[in-house]
């Protein structure tokens, strides 16, 4: 990811990246996993190239999205967006999906909203994803800045344009500390994802995923590391972290009969 946005001038070999990219990629075979959702958004370093040359040299799927993030300063909102209405914005994205990125069709909707309340660009990038979720049938994963307000705002602005919100993923909800939030998304048919698990939030990324099992939630729970992160510029890609944490470390503070529930059943769902 390349927070230096849409005007940044930052340059990487891809076969490089690539070498690199491959072995953490490869290292989630010995687990069982089949398919990775990577999530680097248009404007900030999205290469369907490189995903599709990761698939073909592992055999897991690496799937691309579509979609303009609004977050981070709004480093990744290309000039057009700030003119473009919702629906040409939808336009775009759903071009995308008909036609491929490099000959890769993106498999799910990446957004982000900067805060709440939501501002005017924020409100159009939910509605410009809820109109091309109808068209495609994608799901909508949101960097959700803002905690559990903003994500409410998400549901009410799908529910105004008829859009399920069984296709609304609550990312970072790990964030918002009063749980009846994660409920309440969670109830109303959205997804609530748990990202983020490293070392230090295991304990209470473990606390968030039980909570959702006592309240009988945990059919609308998602759980992610929100790993990776190739730094360009810096040799050897920096502090490029792996993926396998999920499965070696926090599964297992976990009783045994969450682990299928949160890692094929519910993203097969979620992303289907």
């Amino acid at each position: 990811m390349d927070f230096g946005g849409v005007g940044s001038t930052a340059t990487y070999d891809r076969d490089e990246v690539f070498k690199i990219a491959r072995l953490k990629v490869e290292e989630l075979k010995e687990f069982g996993c089949r398919r990775v959702l990577e999530c680097t958004p248009n404007g900030l370093g999205r290469d369907a190239k490189l995903l599709r040359m990761l698939e073909d040299a592992t055999g897991i799927e690496v799937w691309t999205n579509t979609g303009i993030y609004g977050a981070a300063k709004r480093a990744g909102v290309p000039e057009y967006a700030k003119t473009e209405t919702a629906r040409q914005l939808a336009a775009r994205w759903v071009g995308e999906w008909k036609n491929g990125i490099d000959g890769v069709k993106p498999r799910f909707i990446k957004t982000a909203v900067n805060g709440f309340p939501l501002e005017e660009l924020d409100r159009k990038l939910v509605e410009a994803a809820a109109i091309a979720s109808m068209e495609t049938g994608l799901t909508i994963a949101s960097h959700t800045n803002g905690g559990g307000r903003a994500a409410e705002a998400h549901l009410e602005i799908l529910a105004s344009m008829k859009c399920p919100a069984s296709r609304f993923v609550w990312v970072h909800a790990q964030g918002e500390k009063d749980r009846a939030f994660h409920e309440r998304v969670a109830q109303a048919g959205a997804w609530v994802e748990f990202d983020g698990i490293s070392e230090k939030s295991a304990e209470w990324h473990r606390d968030c995923v039980l909570h959702m099992n006592e309240r009988k939630l945990l059919g609308r729970t998602l759980i992610s590391q929100d790993s990776g992160w190739y730094h360009v510029g810096e040799p050897g890609g920096g502090n490029y972290r792996g993926y396998t944490y999920i499965y070696s470390d926090f599964l297992p503070m976990l009783p045994r009969e969450l682990w299928r529930p949160l890692l094929v059943e519910n993203p097969r769902s979620a992303f289907n």
